[in-house]
Parts: structure tokens; sequence; C-alpha cells
């Protein structure tokens, strides 16, 4: 029961986090989204894009603790800290 919890959380996190991607992609940048995803590529820009995308995360993450879903809000920083890793990833590679 634990782990499906936890599993819950973890996807949860990952459509915030896909979510805050497009919304970015979408409206903050003023190109259009496949222009957007190129000058990205070009800029090496993925680790800074993939942290701010990762915003919702948060709202996310005291929804579960404000609901008591304390597995799932782990799922939530199970996601946090795979997101860390692959921003640290990209910086070097």
């Amino acid at each position: 029961m634990m782990k499906k919890e936890i599993l819950i959380g973890f996807l949860v996190a990952v459509i915030a986090t896909l979510f805050g991607f497009f919304i970015y992609v979408e409206f903050i940048l003023n190109y259009e989204f496949s222009e957007a995803i190129k000058i990205i590529n070009e800029e090496n820009l993925w680790g800074k894009i993939i942290g701010l995308s990762a915003m919702p995360n948060i709202l996310v993450f005291f929804l579960f603790l404000k609901k008591k879903q304390d597995y799932r809000a782990r799922g939530v920083l199970l996601e946090i800290f795979i997101l860390a890793f692959l921003i640290l990833l990209s910086m070097f590679i």
C-alpha cells in the first residue's frame, strides 16, 4: 500500500512538472512551441527550464501534506530529487 501511494505522488509530480514545462514554453517564451524547443536545445537551457517547470510541485507537495497524505508527498519529493539530479547532469553534459 505504501509503495502505491509513493508511486501516485511521483506520477502526480511528473504530470505537474510537464504542465509547468508546457505553461512556461507556451506562455512565457515568445516563440511557438517547436521553435522554443529548438532554442532551448541550441542554447543548452534544459536545466534552467526543468528547474522552473518543477515549481508546481511545491503546490502539489503542500496539498498532499495538508490532506495528510504523507506517502504521496514523499513521492513528490522523490521526483524533485530525481529532477535535481538530472539538472546537475545537464550542467556537465
